[in-house]
């Protein structure tokens, strides 16, 4: 099922402030809130819509990449893993936003409920060639990350009864004020660790190497990000895993050079081969492609070769090569060839003669990119 457009479910503009992002969710949010939609399961799917709208939208780099790349530039996920949402995730990132409408507790529909604690992510870069980046690729990582010990066990916090929050009452000049606050011993998540194995820290988590398995996807480009869902440190007092953020590095190729999904090549070919015209191969990136020098053809003249460029991420298609013609001049002559180019110079076929369909550079570089 294709995902909608994370603005057209908020009912925003591209150019909407976090303000009024913010408004738009807690708008759509109200609307379909199961508090006011029981048993409604259309209702409940939109509610979860439009969270994960707000969760990638109201993250600035998350927002920069959606807006780049589309869902493709969020590595196949959404807000909290996509599809893998539930309501404990959104109640406990954005219960705030409600302030006192359902209960003052918006996440336990009337009362606060221990909010699920989130392991950090880790971040990696991978280097990738072309070719990988051209086709897709799986690569096998090493990473050192915390995780859960065997054997660790987990009890109820007793400050807060287990709700993760502690609730202090203060007497002012206005009356008694009641704050809560994330309970500091079990961070908010209700439990706390009852047993600890040997070579765990204090949250009952080891730090162990851990081969990760990283998919992907062609089209990618050095500086994009992708997210691997549950594959960061594990939570501590048994919660959800992070993430794993892996950066992608381009390694610089020695002939085709990228200019987003295009490709550029520069092909010398000598000044007898540019009067009579030649066959020449070229290399793509999967292959190498035989292409044809007409007869007369000028240095700078820029062949395009449609489709065989880099594939675009989310799927439209290919980019270009670009041949970039290079006539080759020699700097040493014997007399005989000295002798021979001489008598040419005179020759008033060999004196420039542009014409019309003889493109000036700044002609060439506009209908490369038109």
């Amino acid at each position: 099922m294709t995902k909608r457009d994370y603005y057209e479910i908020l009912e925003v503009s591209k150019s909407a402030t976090a303000d009024e992002i913010k408004k738009a969710y807690r708008k759509q949010a109200l609307k379909f809130h199961p508090d006011r939609n029981p048993g409604d399961k259309a209702a409940e799917e939109k509610f979860k819509e439009a969270a994960e709208a707000y969760e990638v939208l109201s993250d600035p780099q998350k927002k920069q990449r959606y807006d780049q790349f589309g869902h493709a530039g969020l590595g196949g996920a959404g807000g909290f893993s996509g599809g893998g949402m539930n309501m404990e995730d959104i109640f406990s990132h954005f219960g705030d936003i409600f302030g006192s409408h359902f209960g003052g507790g918006f996440g336990g529909f009337g009362q606060r409920e221990a909010r699920q604690t989130r392991g950090s992510d880790l971040r990696i870069r991978v280097k990738l060639n072309l070719e990988e980046m051209m086709n897709g690729t799986t690569k096998k990582v090493k990473i050192k990350k915390f995780k859960r010990a065997e054997g660790a066990t987990f009890k109820t916090c007793t400050s807060g009864q287990g709700s993760g929050y502690q609730t202090k009452i203060t007497n002012t000049i206005l009356g008694r004020m009641q704050t809560t606050t994330p309970c500091s011993s079990c961070q908010g998540s209700g439990k706390i660790t009852d047993h600890i194995p040997p070579g765990a820290n204090n949250q009952g988590l080891n730090k162990v190497e851990e081969t990760i398995e990283i998919k992907i996807p062609a089209g990618v480009r050095d500086g994009i990000q992708l997210q691997v869902n549950g594959k960061g440190n594990d939570a501590p007092f048994d919660g959800i895993p992070g993430d794993l953020l892996v950066l992608i590095d381009e390694e610089e190729d020695k002939e085709l050079k990228r200019d987003g999904n295009n490709l550029h090549y520069d092909l010398y070919i000598s000044i007898p081969e540019a009067i009579l015209g030649t066959t020449k191969e070229v290399p793509a990136v999967n292959n190498k492609m035989r292409i044809k020098i007409e007869k007369g053809t000028q240095s700078g003249k820029v062949l395009r070769l449609k489709g065989q460029g880099m594939p675009n991420l989310n799927g439209y298609g290919n980019g270009d090569l670009f041949v970039h013609i290079n006539v080759w001049t020699p700097d040493k002559l014997n007399k005989e060839q000295e002798a021979i180019f001489e008598k040419l110079m005179k020759d008033d076929n060999f004196k420039p003669h542009p014409s019309k369909n003889d493109k000036s550079f700044f002609e060439r570089v506009k209908e490369m990119f038109s």
